[in-house]
């Protein structure tokens, strides 16, 4: 019996962060109230506050799926086997690409994550960790095929991931679309190169 109603806690978790994202698209992250989304699901507010004790766990359940579903397809270039420098190249990319598709193009889901920066909600640090992590497997694979030289993997890791910054933030992708700078592909460029065994 436990099982069951386990399940059935888990589905209706997952049905109030489905519904509360659709209203976060459709009439913005500030202006969606608990009351909106229990009305959505026929539920009361009460009820949804059973499952989530705040609203600001509600967004910040929203924002862990759509920042795992990039960590999945970024831990899924990693382990993949093959050459560490086209992994990483795609790596990157994926990340960029899923960002750009996910937030900048939506203005709505876009305020969401702005107001997540700000309030510097720790799904926002443990996605960077993480993501930093899975940059640093990939580092640690080429160093082992001799493509990459870093002696401090960590170091080389985060400086990895910050020089991808304005290609990675959701705010920076947006605020740097028009403004001069590199590509996606010089700024990669410039991380391999950076990466590669010195003499080469």
């Amino acid at each position: 019996m436990t099982l069951v109603s386990e399940h059935i806690e888990s589905d209706t978790r997952e049905r109030i962060l489905v519904v509360a994202e659709r209203l976060f698209r459709q009439i913005g992250y500030q202006k969606t109230t608990v009351a909106d989304i229990a009305k959505e699901l026929r539920m009361s507010p009460a009820n949804v506050y059973r499952f989530f004790d705040s609203k600001k766990a509600i967004h910040e359940g929203v924002a862990r799926t759509l920042m795992g579903e990039v960590e999945v397809e970024a831990q899924r270039i990693a382990d993949r086997p093959g050459p560490a420098v086209p992994r990483l190249r795609e790596l990157m990319k994926t990340v960029n690409r899923m960002n750009t598709e996910r937030y900048v193009g939506d203005s709505k889901l876009h305020e969401m994550v702005e107001i997540a920066m700000q309030e510097d909600w720790e799904v926002c640090v443990s996605h960077i960790e993480l993501i930093t992590s899975i940059i640093g497997q990939v580092i640690a694979q080429g160093v082992a095929s001799g493509e990459f030289e870093a002696p401090d993997l960590p170091l080389a890791a985060i400086c990895a991931c910050t020089a991808m910054m304005r290609f990675f933030h959701p705010q920076m992708i947006a605020q740097c679309a028009t403004k001069p700078g590199p590509t996606i592909d010089q700024m990669i460029d410039f991380v391999i190169a950076g990466l590669s065994p010195r003499g080469k």
